[in-house]
């Protein structure tokens, strides 16, 4: 197999670059401002800060600008994500905006299956409990 050309666009400018990764993220914090389980997991009344990291984690994976390494150091997602409730249920619902937010950008179906793929995979990594969500009705309420 053939190495890609060192002027082979990257998998981010490929995708768009910062105004396709900011579209994306536009889209998926527009869901989470309105979703009952994932805003509270947002401190901050305003939610520019959280889209912005974002914004910078995404560019960074996907071949752009090393800024949010260069801001925050290495990504640890697990361990900063470690104080949420990430259940099934929040999980789903993280995927369901990010869904919206991969479909707004209109890619080639082979980047959007690999930007889906790492996104779906992401998600799955950061549960870290296996309970309903605190305060959720359950089939017994």
């Amino acid at each position: 197999m053939s190495e890609p050309s060192p002027d082979a666009p990257s998998l981010y400018e490929q995708m768009g670059g910062r105004p396709a990764f900011a579209r994306l993220v536009d889209t998926f914090y527009r869901g989470v401002a309105e979703d009952d389980v994932l805003r509270p997991m947002y401190p901050e009344e305003d939610l520019e800060p959280a889209k912005e990291r974002l914004l910078l984690f995404l560019e960074q994976y996907w071949g752009g600008p090393s800024t949010y390494s260069e801001q925050r150091g290495h990504p640890r997602l697990r361990m900063r994500h470690m104080p949420f409730h990430v259940n099934a249920d929040a999980r789903d619902r993280w995927l369901a905006h990010m869904r919206d937010g991969v479909d707004d950008l209109d890619l080639p179906p082979l980047l959007e299956a690999t930007l889906w793929d790492y996104l779906q995979r992401a998600a799955f990594a950061m549960v870290n409990t296996f309970e309903p969500t605190p305060g959720a009705p359950t089939k017994e309420s």
